[in-house]
């Protein structure tokens, strides 16, 4: 290690990029219907990426107006100043896009620094405490833009920034690949789930009597309920933050996986309801897992995919407002309608390897992210030959 840092050298971040530029500090004006002009919020900058799929958009005057100090472009890395500090993403499309208030943008010197070299590097233990420890402000952190341009950072030669961006790329591109896989499963699901049991265009729904009901017409050989009658919603546990360590099975909230814990206090697999915070929030667990007392968990004799689904499309209301809630007595009031056994058994049969595939797919991102993780501060620090490591063609195959 000591002779391959002889080649890195420590630099400051201003003399190895072509430019780095704050933005224009007041709030754009917007406009509610899409446009080709998008503004990217710190919101929208995460984990390594620049999320586009839920933007602001503007007029052309305004966009050109918020880019005359600099026109973003493909491979600027965008660090945010605050609410929150310090996350950083790629700029991957050449979409029209520009900067929100509270954003940085650095674009290396193509000569000096590989551009996914700076990214990694940002992510790293040794720039993130620089940058937190520039971070001011009595309530919320903040880096002011002079220091923006005081980062340091161990340089090693171009083309070994070169090969540990593409080792870390390798797996992000996996990552990225599969979660555009994932998404097009459970949209494949729930259109299967809408065209039978919300459109009733149902297998064999042309020789289906329609019958008249409270909530329109609907199959004959259909039951309605409520949902309380077919589905208990059965209250988590707590758990103190302290007591959510590393362990075996997620402990899950009302935002998704807040832990891990040594206890699995309900069997998988099974769905979590969002009962306080995230009101109405439906996740599913492969696994058995622990649910705290901000989630209802689900009993039901119905089949769980059925219901999934069927709870996703549900009006839960926070009942709140002061702290947002969810009433069992509201949501057990919630039509259901139940088709027949046989109908339920083919949904499984069509939706089940749909399912399984985009949760093995997830469970692969788990271990790819975990590895990437592991890889990071190693590769960025010098502290792994970068010599010894597979080729990124290897890693994809």
């Amino acid at each position: 290690m000591r002779q391959r840092h002889s080649r890195w050298h420590r630099v400051c971040i201003a003399d190895v990029c072509e430019s780095i530029v704050d933005c224009v500090n007041k709030t754009a004006a917007t406009v509610s219907e899409p446009t080709h002009y998008k503004m990217i919020r710190t919101t929208n900058v995460k984990k390594g990426w620049v999320h586009l799929d839920e933007v602001k958009y503007v007029t052309e005057d305004v966009f050109r107006k918020w880019t005359r100090r600099q026109l973003p472009k493909r491979g600027d890395v965008i660090l945010t100043r605050e609410a929150p500090l310090g996350e950083v993403g790629l700029l991957r499309t050449s979409d029209r896009v520009f900067l929100g208030q509270r954003l940085v943008s650095y674009r290396a010197d193509s000569h000096k620094l590989d551009n996914r070299f700076l990214l990694y590097a940002f992510q790293g233990a040794d720039v993130q405490g620089q940058i937190k420890s520039l971070g001011s402000g009595a309530t919320v952190e903040h880096m002011r833009v002079p220091d923006c341009e005081k980062l340091t950072l161990d340089l090693p030669p171009l083309a070994e920034q070169r090969r540990i961006a593409s080792i870390l790329s390798a797996y992000d591109d996996l990552i990225e690949n599969n979660t555009r896989r994932i998404a097009i499963l459970e949209e494949m699901a729930r259109r299967i789930y809408e065209e039978w049991f919300v459109k009733f265009r149902f297998p064999g729904h042309e020789n289906s009597r329609m019958v008249e009901s409270e909530l329109g017409d609907v199959p004959q050989a259909w039951k309605i309920s409520k949902l309380g009658d077919v589905i208990e919603l059965a209250y988590g546990k707590a758990l103190k933050a302290e007591d959510r360590k590393p362990g075996r099975y997620p402990v899950y909230g009302s935002s998704g996986i807040v832990g891990w814990h040594d206890e699995g206090l309900v069997s998988g697999p099974g769905i979590i309801v969002g009962r306080k915070g995230n009101v109405g929030s439906v996740f599913w667990s492969e696994e058995s897992f622990f649910p705290i007392d901000t989630v209802f968990y689900v009993r039901t004799d119905l089949p769980l995919l059925f219901v999934f689904y069927n709870l996703q499309s549900q009006n839960f209301l926070n009942n709140d407002a002061a702290v947002p809630g969810l009433s069992r007595n509201q949501a057990y009031a919630l039509p259901l309608i139940v088709p027949t056994a046989g109908l339920l058994s083919k949904f499984d049969e069509a939706c089940g390897p749909i399912v399984a595939l985009s949760r093995l797919l997830t469970r692969e991102n788990e271990n790819l992210r975990n590895t990437r993780d592991l890889l990071l501060p190693k590769l960025i620090s010098g502290e792994l030959d970068v010599s010894q490591m597979p080729e990124p063609e290897t890693l994809a195959a």
